[in-house]
């Protein structure tokens, strides 16, 4: 694969999307969950949305069940509950696997040419990290992706430029998508 627009994924209806068909905006791709921690960055996500779609963004959402089984719902209830909740109304997409032999090709991609670099320092930090490394151990060198609301930035020629762990501030996740704009 050359780059992002060379995939396709599922949207939550069960349909082939392109992501050819966002050439030319940057994408911020995020895997999620409905009842994780995490859970409250669909605000700021959103927020991000309605201030930066008009200059090109586009934020792709990915639920995932991976993770402490944080994200049980069907498509249609993730849907309601994130709508419902956060007023969300970036793309969501059908519910995938991250990691192991059942991860969705793009994210395997994604995190090879992003790796994991670590959550940073302190003590949640570390206790998530701890989490992490327990919850991922069935998917050894398959663990693709660590923990819920894992984002990737994409520059608007497809490439990844950056990845944030779900313990990076949102104030420099915004801060990158404005400078990749």
């Amino acid at each position: 694969m050359a780059n992002v627009y060379d995939f396709t994924v599922r949207d939550r209806k069960g349909n082939d999307v392109k992501l050819s068909d966002y050439s030319g905006k940057v994408l911020l791709i995020v895997n999620t969950a409905t009842g994780c921690g995490f859970t409250p960055h669909y605000e700021p996500l959103e927020d991000m949305y309605k201030e930066m779609k008009d200059q090109g963004l586009e934020i792709l959402d990915f639920p995932c069940n991976q993770f402490g089984n944080q994200a049980p719902g069907s498509e249609d209830e993730i849907h309601e509950f994130c709508t419902m909740k956060f007023g969300t109304e970036f793309p969501q997409f059908a519910k995938i696997d991250v990691n192991g032999d059942t991860a969705d090709p793009l994210f395997s991609y994604l995190a090879t040419e992003k790796p994991f670099e670590g959550f940073g320092k302190g003590i949640k930090n570390a206790a998530l990290d701890k989490f992490a490394k327990m919850n991922n151990k069935a998917f050894g060198d398959k663990a693709y992706i660590k923990w819920n609301f894992t984002k990737f930035l994409i520059d608007r020629e497809g490439n990844v430029v950056s990845r944030f762990e779900p313990t990076v501030d949102m104030k420099e996740v915004k801060e990158a998508v404005a400078k990749a704009l």
